[in-house]
């Protein structure tokens, strides 16, 4: 049933990744070289973009018009939420309280990544914005194991402090299927298009800015 959409998303996946030096922050925290005051923008950040994603995600499954499109965009939704409740851990492990994250002033280019998939959410066609969405699921997993190991080994945090980025680096596998039903019910009811390429490169693109950002950050 899904073998067309495999193609495509594995195509899509292959053509967009990444390559090792896009991103300019994960080699320094790899290294322990960003200061713990980037790392603790990066939280900070994070706490707005988890909730703006939410938003968004369940803007997109109340949107969709297919059950396995619904149930996609629905559990992603459901991820953020579980995530926005471990952002308060690894905030005060880097030494920001709750009154400290909501005083800190976001970076632009950290949150154009979130303000973009608002915009997905308003307007691009669900099923094409499934394909954009799962066309970063690699990198960033790989961004959140590298950053979760770095922040043990270098900055001495507990697992309570990495559950946010432990939880993206192993996505549960029902993600990956729902995402091949979604994109099979899309292709299946025609409404996949060409535009489904160009939301995976710019929500690439998007998350390379937010990285890059914190990294100039980090001098």
């Amino acid at each position: 049933m899904t073998a067309s959409a495999r193609a495509l998303l594995e195509s899509v996946q292959q053509d967009l990744a990444p390559q090792d030096d896009d991103n300019r922050l994960v080699p320094l925290v790899r290294d322990g070289r960003a200061p713990r005051a980037v790392l603790a923008a990066l939280a900070a950040e994070e706490h707005r973009i988890v909730a703006s994603d939410w938003r968004s995600f369940l803007t997109l499954a109340g949107r969709a018009t297919d059950e396995p499109t619904r149930e996609f965009f629905a559990g992603l939704a459901q991820g953020e939420g579980v995530a926005l409740k471990a952002l308060p851990v690894l905030a005060s492990a880097l030494g920001m309280d709750r009154e400290a994250v909501r005083a800190y002033r976001p970076q632009a280019g950290c949150q154009a990544y979130p303000a973009y998939v608002a915009w997905l959410a308003l307007n691009a066609e669900p099923a094409d914005a499934v394909v954009g969405v799962v066309a970063n699921f690699a990198a960033w997993g790989q961004y959140c194991a590298s950053i979760a190991k770095a922040l043990r080994s270098q900055y001495g945090l507990d697992d309570d402090a990495c559950a946010f980025f432990d939880m993206f680096a192993s996505p549960p596998p029902e993600a990956q299927e729902q995402a091949l039903a979604a994109v099979q019910a899309g292709i299946d009811a025609g409404r996949v298009t060409d535009a489904a390429r160009e939301y995976g490169r710019l929500f690439q693109s998007y998350e390379l800015m937010f990285w890059n950002t914190l990294a100039d950050q980090a001098g």
